[in-house]
């Protein structure tokens, strides 16, 4: 099950940590850029030959020591083909480095056009070939479950049948999530409270032994712990992708509220946090990498201080 694997590979790094590949052109070192300008000119093939070299760059260091990526497609769909081509790039340079990778899209419509949009990120695509291709093949992808199930059971379909995930938007972590998911239904459970039953029920027929995770899980954000740990204790089946950490004002305390009692059931993201970590301190733009590796050391050290997790298994 695409969850286990992730939990595997937290267990296997003793790292609940997920990197954020959200690049914009301004965070990438500025010799990168130039050098790209050289090869290509000043265009947008240049522009996304840098980002790509830093989302490489920033993989390549830390890729032993995370067990997974999230890479949002709103930061590659800007550049239009080719920052989409770049997309496809870091995800497959990603899953070579053995990192579990979230695209996080948030999509989500009706019929045929979300069945299109799960084919695109979590199956597979016929073109009129002998065997259809994979096109995007994240292992898993964020979704907007506020269509209702209609916009969830396509993605759900294929992450049983292809081996992948989904993480529902539940209690997300901006500052005005609370105008609409803390409303108050008749029932006098709040939207988000709502949403997340939701998860459970659309993940109750894959929960699997291993760990008692479905291929549902569930998007709440750590600059609400108490949600957070409201939602932990009434999703026990649900694993959480835990935003907010860092730049958007989470922190580790907060975000331990995500994980359950053996110290498992969900991952922490940041983002600019790593990706810029070249520019607070004494590095050199050509120290990126080193930068990023040293930042998610001390998010992983920030996190285990109030988590304890299984032991890694010893290697043979």
């Amino acid at each position: 099950m695409s969850f286990n694997r992730l939990i595997d590979k937290i267990i296997e790094t003793q790292n609940p940590t997920v990197v954020g590949l959200d690049p914009k052109l301004e965070y990438v070192p500025g010799y990168l850029r130039e050098k790209a300008v050289r090869e290509y000119g000043a265009n947008v093939r240049s522009a996304t030959a840098a980002i790509y070299a830093f989302n490489k760059g920033i993989i390549d260091a830390v890729c032993d020591i995370v067990p997974a990526v999230k890479i949002q497609s709103a930061y590659y769909e800007m550049y239009g083909y080719h920052g989409v081509k770049v997309l496809c790039k870091t995800i497959k340079h990603a899953k070579k480095k053995g990192l579990f990778v979230i695209v996080d899209a948030k999509r989500n419509d009706i019929g045929a056009t979300m069945e299109a949009y799960s084919a695109a990120y979590l199956g597979s695509t016929d073109i009129g070939a002998a065997e259809e291709h994979e096109m995007f093949a994240a292992d898993a992808l964020t979704v907007n479950g506020y269509l209702g199930t209609d916009g969830i059971t396509p993605a759900l379909e294929l992450c049983k049948k292809n081996d992948r995930g989904i993480f529902v938007l539940v209690k997300t972590s901006n500052k005005s999530s609370g105008e609409l998911q803390d409303r108050k239904l008749e029932s006098g459970e709040t939207v988000y409270e709502a949403m997340g039953a939701m998860c459970e029920k659309w993940g109750s027929d894959n929960i699997d032994d291993k760990y008692g995770y479905s291929c549902v899980g569930a998007v709440v954000g750590a600059t609400y712990p108490e949600q957070l740990a409201e939602m932990r204790s009434k999703m026990p089946h649900t694993f959480l992708l835990v935003p907010g950490y860092g730049a958007q004002g989470g922190g580790a305390e907060g975000a331990s509220k995500a994980f359950d009692e053996r110290g498992l059931g969900a991952v922490v993201n940041s983002s600019r946090a790593i990706m810029l970590a070249y520019k607070n301190g004494n590095y050199s733009e050509k120290e990126f990498g080193v930068a990023a590796l040293n930042e998610v050391i001390r998010m992983k050290q920030d996190l285990t201080s109030y988590i304890t997790m299984p032991a890694a298994p010893e290697s043979v």
